[in-house]
């Protein structure tokens, strides 16, 4: 654990602030879920909370059925990070943040499909060179936690009618089996 050196107080309602560079740092926006862990040492701890990583093991089966359908590497993120991955090297991607592009995809509550190869690509993995064939928000509930994301296999991949259908599907299922 690092220390910020920051220091604030609790209000007469039991609430803390969470400075502002920190919650940009930490890509936590207004509404989001904490949860609170406490330690034997006295620590309280707020940690993003990602229905999304819940559901790993769902999350990297879906991916597995989808990469071996479409024939394209798959990602599924929560709204921060990877969470789940088909087709390419786990360590490459674990843990890595979304992009900017996706997070305003995610944002504005949109998908995304390349089909041609003058549309503008789209890298959702930050420090990862491999361009979206195909982006579906994960919505739950009303509320995006995440994507599913096909990428391309070469610089000149396009997506098909069967990727798309695919990771839609995927990004669907994971969102009814959130809400459950």
């Amino acid at each position: 654990m690092k220390a910020t050196g920051i220091v604030r107080r609790i209000d007469d309602l039991g609430r803390v602030v969470i400075p502002k560079e920190i919650r940009r740092t930490m890509r936590i926006r207004e509404g989001d879920p904490l949860e609170i862990y406490t330690s034997n040492d006295g620590e309280v701890i707020f940690k993003k909370y990602s229905p999304i990583s819940e559901l790993s093991g769902g999350a990297t089966q879906v991916a597995e059925v989808i990469f071996k359908l479409g024939n394209a590497p798959v990602v599924v993120f929560d709204r921060d990070h990877v969470v789940a991955v088909a087709g390419v090297q786990k360590k490459e991607f674990n843990e890595r943040r979304v992009s900017n592009s996706l997070e305003d995809l995610l944002e504005n509550r949109k998908s995304y499909l390349y089909t041609s190869n003058s549309d503008q690509k789209m890298l959702p993995v930050e420090g990862i060179n491999r361009h979206a064939l195909a982006v579906f928000p994960i919505i739950s509930t009303g509320d995006v936690t995440g994507a599913v994301a096909c990428l391309a296999n070469d610089a000149e991949s396009v997506v098909t009618d069967n990727q798309s259908i695919l990771a839609q599907t995927a990004a669907m299922f994971l969102g009814k089996q959130i809400e459950e």
